[in-house]
């Protein structure tokens, strides 16, 4: 069974940066669709930044400037270069895959933005 597992999430102060990983069992990052996403307590989950099968990439407003997302199809991994991190994007950020019609998600990684 294919699974997809983020990592990378942690403790930061306003300002500082992370870099998130998503990794795969299988090779899943050649020809897909991949995003993430993210979750804060009490909210619905967002759509933070998408690459599309020919590596197109959107970004949601909020984290525009800020975060960039990659793909390594060769190493199975997704990124997320996160920069000038605020307390708003304290939250639980997924990792999401979409290939031949069958989505994959991760269980999160938890992303703490305080001082």
């Amino acid at each position: 069974q294919v699974q997809v597992v983020e990592s990378g999430g942690g403790l930061v102060q306003p300002g500082g940066s992370l870099r998130l990983s998503c990794s795969a069992s299988a090779q899943l990052f050649s020809l897909t669709y991949t995003a993430w996403y993210r979750q804060a307590p009490g909210k619905q989950r967002e759509l933070v930044a998408d690459m599309a099968t020919y590596g197109y990439t959107t970004y949601a407003d909020f984290v525009k400037g800020r975060f960039t997302i990659s793909r390594d199809p060769a190493r199975n991994t997704l990124h997320l270069q996160m920069n000038s991190l605020e307390p708003e994007d304290t939250a639980v950020y997924y990792c999401f895959v979409r290939r031949s019609g069958v989505e994959y998600w991760g269980r999160g990684t938890q992303v703490t933005v305080s001082s």
